[in-house]
Order: structure tokens, then sequence, then C-alpha cells
């Protein structure tokens, strides 16, 4: 007869859990390795939340320039909204 499986313990599962949070699994070669996984702010990669929220003069200061250089760009490619020309007879008041 075969022997019944054991319940983890409280400490067995808090530490499971604290691994399943700190690191991650990828294939490497054809063989899973365990990495720690990169670190991340409000569930964002830490670059990709420094692109999105950081002010201009931050990214100055810590010599971002590529970024400040896309957000130009981004905003010289922008267009901004042409009202169409109507009639006078379509004028609201």
């Amino acid at each position: 007869m075969k022997k019944p499986k054991r319940k983890r313990t409280a400490a067995e599962k808090a530490a499971k859990k604290r691994r399943q949070k700190e690191y991650m699994s990828i294939f490497i070669g054809g063989k899973q390795k365990r990495v720690k996984r990169p670190p991340t702010v409000e569930g964002m990669d830490a670059d990709e939340f420094i692109r999105r929220n950081a002010d201009p003069l931050w990214l100055h200061q810590n010599e971002m320039w590529e970024v400040l250089y896309e957000r130009e760009m981004d905003e010289e490619t922008e267009t901004p909204e042409t009202f169409e020309k109507s009639s006078p007879d379509d004028m609201p008041f």
C-alpha cells in the first residue's frame, strides 16, 4: 500500500511562497533554471516606470538623454487636432 502524502507545514508553505516571489524559472539549453526576478515598481519593470513617470529635469540630472530624445520625437510627431471648417448656418448661436 502507498504511503499517504503529507501536508506541508506553515513554515514550508511560507518558504515556497517567498521563493516564488523572489525567483522565476526559465529554460536555458533545454534545462530548467531558477533565476532572480527583475526588480519591479508597481508591477512594471523599473526602466519602464522611469520612462513613463520621470520629469524632464530628473532625466536630465541622471543623464538619461535617450529617454528625453524619445519624448521630444513623440511630441513632434503628434499633430494637433484641426477643426473642420463649417458653414455659418451650422453655428450653434
